[in-house]
């Protein structure tokens, strides 16, 4: 673990405390932006639990912001930054691989909401605590983004706090969001907000749901033959007996299912396959995406697998994305002037190697069984991911037992292309998207666009 850089943070944060009025935070003129926005976006810190100072970006709406909803979006990891979501995914702008220049996105989510990006925990990205404490847990995580919430719609933007409210996020969101909402409505009658609903992206809800079926998922995909499913279904399944309910790849006992399950792990995870796209191309490894990698098989519950703080694991290549151009363009000088971010901070990275993150939860059963009689939900996922799969979400939302409304069945988006299938159960929606990966904005923006619209508007998909 590296060592947070302090500097004086405390002083630094009354600075930021004085600021004020979202005026003093407005983006005038972002680098690399060749042509006019038709929507205001802002740029600064939101006050999380005690000394926390987490970097925020809000874009306003294209369409009407005044009336248009208000939707919060986390990336996961844990520890990777929002503002990777709001370049490269669903935000209004794209950077460009020069690392300079900024392209528009018109499948961008702020054509329907008004969008706020947040980087949590502090020491992820351009936030920060003041005492230089990196150690956090979910518990922690979701009060310090609930008081972040709270000082938005409170010193921030209260001109929102009557608009409809939906948090959102993907990966690791799958905890972030759950229990974040939860505060929210415990909340409700300190603090009223207009909570409407949660939408997860790929996210993590079940570490053994999710490890059990990335080990279906690759059998069936061909990334292993006949031999090694043989021994696995033998060694690692009661009766012999390939099923959700007899196999155990999660957990492994027994010299021969360990054995068997690092191969198929390592397959997935430690060949020249697009963990996060299987397939996706595989372009050239840089540091930027070892970061990520090495976050996300946290988030996994893969150390019993890897050594995941190394750079050099055994059998175990970083995935086949790349986000230099991304790191250049923020840690610009240019960018950090404009954006108002703290200066003496350690540089942006994609995912934070500063934050010790202690997990409390390694399923979200009894928090969607407190969120579903009481806020709509929507669980998407691309079907070619390898890091949280299609599959583990499936069976996860299927053991929550809730009763069915509509029979599982095709979407469909712009001159009724394919989107995948949606299956709707009392307040949760559960869709796959056809060919995307773990990033559904980025690699079927349009279809992304598609889905959260009908979610946040009540429509069919």
């Amino acid at each position: 673990m590296k060592t947070w850089v302090s500097l004086g943070l405390v002083a630094i944060a009354a600075i930021h405390c004085v600021l004020g009025a979202p005026a003093e935070d407005e983006i005038t003129d972002l680098p690399g932006l060749g042509y006019t926005l038709p929507f205001k976006h802002y740029s600064g810190y939101l006050k999380g639990s005690e000394g926390k100072q987490l970097h925020y970006w809000f874009t306003e709406s294209s369409n009407n912001p005044s009336t248009d909803p208000v939707m919060l979006w986390l990336n996961g990891g844990p520890g990777c930054s929002s503002l990777l979501g709001l370049f490269t995914e669903l935000g209004p702008y794209r950077i460009n691989k020069d690392g300079k220049t900024l392209s528009e996105n018109v499948h961008s989510w702020n054509t329907v909401a008004n969008l706020l990006f947040l980087e949590a925990p502090a020491c992820v990205g351009y936030s920060y605590d003041v005492n230089g404490n990196c150690t956090t847990d979910d518990d922690e995580t979701s009060m310090s983004n609930y008081n972040a919430l709270k000082d938005f719609f409170t010193n921030k933007f209260p001109e929102y706090r009557n608009n409809e409210l939906f948090l959102a996020g993907e990966s690791y969101a799958g905890i972030y969001i759950p229990t974040l909402t939860i505060r929210v409505l415990e909340g409700m009658e300190d603090f009223p907000l207009n909570l409407q609903g949660f939408a997860i992206g790929n996210g993590i809800t079940s570490w053994r749901y999710s490890n059990n079926a990335n080990i279906f998922f690759g059998y069936y995909h061909g990334l292993y033959g006949d031999s090694l499913w043989s021994r696995l279904v033998k060694n690692c399944c009661e009766g012999g007996i390939a099923s959700k309910e007899t196999c155990n790849f999660h957990n492994p006992t027994g010299a021969a299912c360990i054995i068997a399950t690092t191969e198929a792990f390592s397959v997935i995870y430690g060949g020249r396959l697009n963990t996060y796209n299987l397939y996706g191309e595989c372009v050239t490894r840089s540091q930027s995406f070892l970061t990520r990698y090495m976050a996300d098989l946290k988030g996994l519950g893969m150390s019993q697998y890897f050594d995941v703080n190394s750079v050099n694991i055994p059998g175990v290549t970083p995935p086949c994305v790349d986000y230099d151009y991304v790191i250049d363009y923020i840690n610009s000088p240019e960018f950090m002037e404009a954006t108002h971010v703290q200066h003496g901070l350690p540089a942006w990275d994609v995912c934070s190697d500063y934050v010790d993150y202690h997990p409390n939860y390694d399923s979200m059963e009894e928090q969607y069984k407190y969120l579903t009689p009481r806020v709509r939900g929507l669980v998407f996922s691309g079907d070619i991911d390898m890091a949280c799969n299609f599959l583990g979400a499936e069976w996860f939302i299927e053991n929550l037992n809730l009763e069915v409304v509509n029979k599982r069945q095709m979407w469909f988006y712009s001159d009724n292309k394919a989107g995948g299938f949606v299956k709707q159960f009392q307040n949760l929606d559960l869709l796959t998207v056809l060919g995307a990966g773990h990033m559904v904005p980025e690699d079927k923006p349009e279809a992304a666009l598609k889905l959260i619209t009908s979610f946040i508007k009540g429509q069919p998909y």
